[in-house]
């Protein structure tokens, strides 16, 4: 029994230390933005192989308000679906002396979805312009049945309505009928139980809706979002999705983040309905 009990001292110590650092408070990691992104950030947080000294927080609100939050300095990363603004850039460089750091974490296809009893098969950018400007008011104008469209959009805090505003509507207004839905999740479910409902989003929500394929005009081949779609450009509207700090990553957050570009963070990317960074 004696070699036991010269061991003693050495096991309290070793119980000590680690109830020490059991006991040791986690590190936590704010990130806050993008709707789009959220249940992307989510899993990331769910999967991430280091999380003994690091907790996280995900909150949603749109990527204006995570922006907002980055330069208030109350989150620590935001998640952002459109690119920082210039005058949002200037405003991080006067309160912190520092332009932020913008990070590709993904990228998405954003689908067109629709009802899934819609019979349409396809659209043109043409036509998703006209239908989102007010332009084009029945289905029936574009190979559909004698309905009236009812358009669900997002909030104007949102990136994903900033990017279709821009990109898809080339910066036309949307119609005034548009209903304006607090997030994707909220959109989706209301275009799943309106029959005559059209709305836009990232393609990872497209559940209980169907997705329309796209095409550039009237002489192209309409596509559906794809990696090798989204990657060659044939899927007309795509995006890369970003992580926005107001200082130089270190410790945890660096860690995190070095984490997500890796190939196992991208393929987490691949595995929740997203697009990992080209080459990745």
């Amino acid at each position: 029994m004696k070699p036991f009990r010269r061991l003693a001292p050495f096991v309290s110590v070793f119980l000590l230390f680690t109830a020490v650092v059991l006991a040791m408070p986690k590190q936590r990691i704010t990130i806050k933005g993008s709707d789009t992104m959220v249940i992307l950030v989510q899993r990331w947080t769910e999967m991430y192989p280091d999380k003994a000294n690091t907790e996280f927080q995900v909150t949603g609100g749109g990527s204006g308000t995570g922006i907002a939050a980055l330069i208030n300095g109350t989150t620590d990363i935001c998640s952002s679906s459109r690119p920082i603004k210039k005058d949002e850039v200037a405003q991080l460089e006067k309160k912190f002396g520092y332009k932020g750091l913008e990070i590709r974490v993904a990228m998405d296809g954003l689908a067109i979805y629709v009802h899934k009893s819609n019979s349409i098969k396809q659209l043109t950018m043409a036509q998703i312009k006209d239908i989102f400007t007010g332009k084009v008011t029945n289905w029936k104008q574009v190979g559909g049945k004698d309905s009236k469209i009812l358009l669900y959009s997002r909030e104007n805090n949102s990136g994903t309505y900033e990017f279709f505003k821009e990109h898809v509507l080339n910066k036309q207004d949307f119609a005034a009928s548009a209903q304006h839905m607090a997030g994707t999740a909220a959109l989706i479910n209301a275009v799943s139980k309106d029959p005559n409902g059209i709305g836009f989003g990232g393609a990872a929500y497209a559940k209980n809706v169907k997705a329309i394929p796209v095409a550039k005009d009237a002489n192209s081949k309409a596509v559906s979002a794809s990696v090798s779609t989204i990657h060659n450009g044939e899927y007309p509207i795509s995006r890369f999705l970003y992580f926005y700090l107001n200082t130089k990553p270190s410790g945890n957050v660096k860690k995190f983040v070095d984490w997500i570009i890796s190939s196992a963070g991208q393929k987490v990317v691949s595995d929740v309905g997203y697009y990992p960074i080209k080459g990745k």
